[in-house]
């Protein structure tokens, strides 16, 4: 079974709150601490929970302008050569290797319309990346979001 519903709702109190104790938690839960210490364990050991810091939005450090940059690349030196030197961009948020028109999709962050420019023009200068298009995003109605699909996955696999 890949999660179970007590597997989903010890991912919910701590995607809810990260800092929370796992005394805490096996109180909320009304499992003993070693059932919630031994989940968690498992559920880390599997690669289901990646991680446990705090998650930043990029407007409080002054990065207003969250823009998706598709990029093609020279397809002779392959995707991580230049996955490695965007990773050196600290406005590169994320970087993945897609299908359709381009060969790679960034999110990343700016300060503004203008330093946008900046950034992208980073990028291009990247070895490897021949062309970019970008869009800048007007607002983000849904964000990035996992315990619908934990939920879910629980779910079916209780059948």
């Amino acid at each position: 079974m890949m999660i179970d519903d007590l597997d989903a709702r010890l991912i919910e109190i701590f995607t809810r709150n990260p800092r929370l104790g796992v005394m805490e938690c096996s109180r909320r839960l009304g499992v003993a601490r070693g059932t919630v210490q031994a989940r968690l364990d498992r559920l880390t050991a599997r690669g289901v929970i990646t991680g446990y810091g705090p998650d930043i939005d990029p407007r409080a450090l002054g990065y207003d302008v969250t823009a998706f940059v598709t990029l093609e690349i020279r397809q002779i030196g392959g995707h991580d050569p230049v996955a490695d030197q965007l990773a050196a961009i600290p406005e590169v948020l994320e970087v993945h290797t897609i299908t359709g028109r381009g060969d790679m999709l960034c999110r990343v962050v700016a300060r503004s319309n203008a330093d946008l420019q900046r950034v992208i023009d980073q990028i291009v200068e990247v070895r490897g990346v021949l062309r970019t298009s970008s869009v800048i995003a007007l607002d983000t109605p849904v964000p990035y979001r996992i315990l619908p699909l934990v939920a879910d996955v629980a779910r079916r696999e209780g059948r």
